[in-house]
């Protein structure tokens, strides 16, 4: 007669803490938020995907509403501290706006979910990380870096807000351009977007204007100022080799008193 065979045990699968089952959730929402939005995405199909009931998503979040805003300030806190991080570990400007940039693309090369969730479907009603608040606040890093450099070339620092914004703009959209495309790399892109801003805000205007005549007496008053400029810088120049040739003279006649002085017989000798 033939053993009975006994059926394996079921292995029973862990159980989640609270704190897994909160990121569990977290993660499947941002998943199904970047590809489906949050009105296309049901409490159903998050419970489904996480393999739990629909009151244990309500339990931690209160419905899909609280989940996508913790989801979207996450994101917002995430890509927020990226930049700013980026913005203040280097020293020179153009290193600040190529760190910046590239933290940027970073970001979104490795978290595309996240980026396409805060550009396409934050809003302000849902949670305080919304795209908009986003960009204020890294605009808000850069026109305090701005008005510093604005005041050290006697520009208007009052417009240091304005260059600010078109500046974050730029890159944000070219950003979101690229989170689709993903082509050049993002090293290449970050090298394009910085010349273009390095190399505008390296010949800024002084004061602007849309009127050719005001142009042309500001480009006049500009090449006056940059004539003066030159010749006192000449002036010093001449000044300085004069003081040079002097000094060296000087030198000179003190060796050959040296040298004389070293020729005289001791008469102790």
């Amino acid at each position: 007669m033939d053993a009975v065979t006994e059926p394996a045990p079921r292995t029973r699968r862990k159980r989640m803490t609270g704190k897994e089952r909160r990121e569990q959730l977290l993660n499947i929402g941002r998943t199904l938020f970047a590809a489906r939005g949050l009105d296309g995405t049901s409490v159903e199909e998050i419970a489904s995907a996480a393999g739990v009931s629909k009151p244990v998503v309500y339990e931690h979040f209160g419905g899909k509403e609280g989940l996508y805003a913790v989801v979207v300030d996450r994101e917002f806190e995430r890509l927020l501290r990226l930049v700013t991080e980026a913005l203040n570990s280097a020293v020179h400007y153009r290193s600040k706006l190529e760190k910046a940039a590239l933290a940027l693309l970073e970001y979104i090369e490795e978290n595309p979910d996240g980026f396409r969730i805060l550009v396409r479907d934050s809003h302000g009603g849902t949670g305080t990380g919304s795209y908009a608040s986003l960009l204020s606040e890294i605009a808000g890093e850069v026109e305090y870096i701005l008005a510093q450099e604005f005041d050290r070339h006697g520009y208007d620092d009052k417009f240091a807000s304005l260059y600010a914004q078109s500046l974050v703009g730029m890159v944000a959209l070219t950003g979101q351009w690229w989170l689709d495309v993903r082509k050049p790399r993002r090293e290449e892109v970050a090298a394009h977007v910085v010349n273009l801003a390095w190399n505008g805000l390296s010949g800024l205007e002084p004061k602007p204007s849309l009127d050719p005549r005001r142009r042309r007496k500001e480009l006049e008053r500009l090449e006056k100022r940059a004539e003066k400029a030159a010749a006192k810088a000449e002036k010093a120049e001449e000044k300085a080799a004069a003081r040079e040739e002097k000094a060296a003279a000087k030198a000179e006649r003190a060796q050959r008193r040296g040298r004389r002085d070293s020729e005289i017989p001791d008469p102790s000798a």
